[in-house]
């Protein structure tokens, strides 16, 4: 996979205040601002994640900072703050902008909110895989012109992460084509775009926060939701969703965003390393999920859900018609074509 250049990354940085001071929230082990040896302090960078220290992101990210700090002779690492400890991810993009927080992991949908032309990374049907996707958002001739258009607002992109392969759970037997799902209500992220894409596929699509979803299934408010097999799975909706239909539908990534003058602040040898330990963070992140989802899977299956292969390209060809609806500037379609090219 293709690495972001460390010349675009800085170039980032260059563009910001200076005012926002890299290490403003980095703890110091001794005097000193972001040094290594000679009695210079050691810099930890604040990473703000919203699910567990288990999560395969959260995992890769540990291990990204015990590397750091090796490959900078303790002058740089990363401390990653699960459970949402610094706040729910959109306060956590307001605090990297602040150089509150040097880092964060979002969601891609919330990034749309600085540039609409992120949608076209959250399309359904996109990707072939989840090593496609990898390949194909942390390639910078694919998505460095998106993603750099984030730095008027103090956000650069360190890396896209898989965020797993959505699927729809339902209560009452499995859906393996679009009439399976006719007037079932699911829950999906609440956005016209996600509501759509169910209305396509057969449901009724029905925005709800996370925490309220089991209930609302049990209560028989939802016939069911969507999501990958960790939510399904670590939420315990296979109790009261027993039939997990692989249909696929969406491969949403999340992205590790950075306050630009964290990249500044660093000597050149430093940035290298961490923009490289990045880059292999992705594929560490990408195996560590998948072996999450066939435990994650094995457990759901222990609690006794059934999961059911389904006629994908009946659910594709039901929702295509979004993505003529969606990719409509320059920069979507440069990114869209690059994408549906790729192997």
């Amino acid at each position: 996979m293709k690495r972001r250049s460390t010349l675009s990354l800085l170039a980032l940085a260059s563009v910001s205040a200076l005012t926002l001071a890299a290490c403003s929230s980095g703890e110091a082990t001794a005097g000193g601002e972001g040094g290594g040896g000679g009695g210079e302090a050691a810099t930890t960078f604040k990473i703000a994640f919203n699910q567990n220290a288990e999560h395969p992101q959260a995992q890769a990210l540990t291990e990204l900072g015990e590397k750091l700090s090796e490959a900078t002779d303790g002058k740089y690492s990363v401390e990653v703050y699960p459970d949402e400890l610094l706040g729910a991810q959109a306060d956590t993009i307001e605090q990297v902008q602040s150089g509150t927080i040097e880092m964060a992991v979002v969601a891609g949908s919330l990034l749309e909110s600085f540039n609409p032309d992120f949608s076209v990374v959250n399309l359904p049907y996109l990707y072939t895989s989840a090593e496609q996707q990898m390949t194909v958002l942390n390639d910078e001739s694919i998505t460095g012109e998106l993603f750099d258009s984030l730095e008027g607002d103090n956000i650069g992109i360190l890396a896209a992460y898989h965020g797993g392969v959505r699927n729809v759970y339902t209560t009452d037997g499995p859906v393996k084509t679009p009439a399976d799902l006719a007037g079932q209500k699911i829950r999906v992220i609440g956005s016209d775009t996600n509501v759509k894409m169910m209305e396509l596929m057969g449901g009724v699509g029905t925005p709800m926060d996370q925490g309220e979803v089991y209930t609302a299934i049990q209560s028989g408010v939802l016939d069911g939701a969507e999501n990958n097999e960790l939510v399904y799975s670590s939420m315990a909706h296979d109790e009261v969703a027993p039939n997990y239909s692989k249909t696929q539908h969406l491969m949403m990534p999340d992205f590790l965003i950075v306050n630009p003058t964290v990249l500044e602040s660093m000597d050149d040898e430093s940035r290298q390393a961490l923009v490289d330990l990045v880059a292999d963070s992705v594929d560490t992140e990408l195996t560590l999920f998948g072996e999450a989802v066939e435990k994650a899977t094995a457990e759901a299956e222990a609690a006794g859900a059934t999961f059911t292969e389904v006629d994908v390209d009946a659910f594709r060809e039901a929702v295509l018609p979004l993505h003529e609806q969606l990719v409509t500037s320059e920069t979507q379609r440069k990114v869209y074509d690059a994408i549906m090219a790729a192997d």
